[in-house]
């Protein structure tokens, strides 16, 4: 049996992009295979979903060791492949030092010449294709087509559903109404919409129609606090852990946020998920959009570059109007009664 690690140590919505590879490889060998996720602890909640992965191993527990130890754990893992999806030097020395059989990773980075033995020679920075796309251009060098559409790649979340069930939150749902949560802040790992977008958009929605709940971090949660006086709006910031959080976005109907994990989470689950994204290359929806059967992608359609590298306020993206997410979200319902 084929004994492959899939390295990916970088956040939930990266993570949850690279899981098709791990199923896409358990049908290409016809089940004979073991996959190992490579990850950080946070991201293991959604990488346990998947019914293709056998094993989760925690880097942060490896980085810890010293280089003799570190390597005798890679050796544990027996395994014939690794694919570097994000690339770590350390690790990528590590799996050189552990003798691991087929090491693949991109060309662009200079140290997977001294320790990895199959390049894959594209370059994530100047393509045009989606994330997703470009992690099963990693599997080149194993003679893999590695031509997908969206449309493919989407077709193989294969998830544990089962997994998810929460009888707790559950109560919070409201069955007459479209459950909606919205997820306004992303930890600085994407350009914002901004409070007060958010805070439009819920007084344009019906009471009568949506009951809102706003997730995040407790931090988080202190630059949110005019969302809660909303009669409409539970507030369950600081509240859920990552597994909570993940079952929740499950009972929920849809989810409203930028380019973060849980919209990323919403969109495999087949919710209404509604994306608001920058125009900037490379965090624009071309490269990032979630991927699942029900998203809808916001982003003003320009050539902007004013904010690529500065921490600043995204002008394009706070341009994007309530009312039409509003609209959109009214529309929803309509189709659904």
């Amino acid at each position: 049996m084929r004994r492959i690690i899939i390295s990916r140590t970088d956040s939930i919505g990266d993570v949850i992009l690279t899981l098709p590879l791990a199923t896409f490889l358990k049908k290409f060998y016809n089940g004979d295979c073991y996959i190992i996720f490579l990850g950080r602890l946070y991201t293991k909640e959604i990488i346990n979903l998947s019914n293709d992965i056998d094993e989760f191993a925690d880097y942060a527990e490896i980085d810890k060791m010293n280089m003799s130890d570190a390597v005798a754990k890679f050796n544990s893992f027996n395994a014939d492949t690794i694919i570097h999806v994000f690339p770590v030097i350390k690790i990528a020395k590590l799996a050189k030092f552990a003798q691991i059989k087929e090491r693949i990773g991109t060309s662009n980075r200079i140290y997977h010449w001294l320790y990895c033995n199959k390049l894959s020679f594209f370059s994530r920075k100047k393509s045009n294709l989606h994330e997703a796309q470009l992690n099963f251009k990693l599997l080149c060098p194993l003679k893999i087509a590695t031509n997908f559409s969206l449309n493919k790649i989407r077709s193989l979340y294969n998830l544990d559903f089962e997994a998810l069930h929460n009888e707790e939150l559950l109560k919070l749902k409201d069955n007459n109404k479209f459950n909606l949560i919205i997820h306004p802040k992303s930890k600085g790992s994407a350009r914002e919409w901004g409070i007060q977008n958010y805070k439009k958009l819920i007084e344009l929605l019906p009471p009568e129609n949506f009951k809102i709940f706003i997730t995040g971090t407790e931090e988080e949660g202190k630059l949110c606090e005019e969302l809660f006086a909303f009669e409409h709006v539970s507030n369950l910031t600081g509240q859920l852990s990552l597994k909570e959080l993940i079952s929740f976005i499950n009972i929920a109907d849809g989810i409203v946020a930028c380019s973060t994990g849980p919209l990323h989470i919403g969109a495999i689950f087949n919710k209404i998920a509604i994306g608001i994204y920058p125009p900037i290359k490379p965090m624009h929806p071309q490269r990032w959009a979630p991927l699942g059967n029900n998203v809808k992608v916001f982003v003003k359609e320009k050539d902007c570059n004013k904010c690529k590298n500065k921490n600043e306020k995204c002008l394009c993206i706070e341009e994007i109007k309530p009312e039409a997410i509003c609209e959109y979200l009214k529309t929803i319902i309509i189709r659904d009664k």
